[in-house]
């Protein structure tokens, strides 16, 4: 089994080389700990798209359907949710779809769809995401590329956990859940939320990023009339 850790979301080229038979994708601070409360919270489906006009023009197609999301960290206006897990906690969105554009998450997943597997998580799941891999590696010796995508540029938070779910899948548990975890808190993409004087930015945010859940699902992307969506697999 090969497992190889790729940072940023502009991997293509990386990607390809690697011959991917399984791509996770990471977004800590927060595009998939928003997507993981959000299945938490009923929602059926996340359509993923790579910019604001997309969003809308689907949007338009479905009325029905709640755009959420952010640009550089922020709201985007008129867009129904924001990227906040907190936002996502506190409401029933039970039966609703998302879209949902984020610009490191969202970007990195739709550069990573030609794989037999792709997958997305916070930490928040991924432990569960970890073992899922395991199972299906298990069951199907033949998937024996992954990559681990850490979708932040820059950021420590994606790659604390691309390096913690490296080490389950590999059964080496060398590295703990505190571990990741301060590495999380202490990276300068957490930095914000931990100012006081930065209105658009909460340490809340924060918690519930860093909390290990147990819910017994993973994230996968499929296409649905073309589209990618992130769908929630029952374990």
């Amino acid at each position: 089994m090969a497992i190889r850790i790729l940072q940023g979301h502009q991997h293509s080229l990386a990607q390809k080389e690697a011959d991917p038979h399984i791509n996770v994708v990471i977004d800590v601070i927060r595009a998939f700990t928003v997507a993981h409360y959000a299945f938490c919270s009923g929602v059926k489906e996340i359509y993923l798209v790579d910019t604001v006009e997309e969003a809308f023009a689907l949007k338009q197609q479905h009325p029905d359907f709640l755009l959420a999301g952010e640009v550089n960290g922020l709201p985007i206006q008129g867009f129904d949710l924001d990227n906040s897990p907190v936002t996502f906690q506190s409401k029933n969105l039970q039966d609703k779809t998302i879209i949902q554009k984020t610009t490191n998450g969202v970007h990195a997943t739709l550069h990573a769809l030609d794989a037999d597997y792709t997958l997305v998580t916070g930490f928040s799941n991924a432990k569960t995401t970890a073992k899922y891999i395991q199972g299906l590696q298990a069951h199907s010796p033949t998937l024996q590329n992954i990559n681990l995508i850490a979708s932040h540029p820059t950021g420590d938070d994606d790659l604390a956990c691309a390096e913690y779910m490296k080490s389950i899948i590999l059964d080496h548990d060398n590295i703990t859940v505190e571990e990741t975890i301060q590495r999380i808190e202490q990276s300068h993409v957490a930095d914000k939320f931990f100012d006081n004087k930065n209105e658009h930015f909460s340490k809340e945010d924060i918690s519930l990023c860093t909390v290990e859940m147990h819910e017994l699902f993973v994230m996968v992307v499929k296409k649905k009339d073309g589209k990618p969506r992130i769908e929630r697999l029952e374990l």
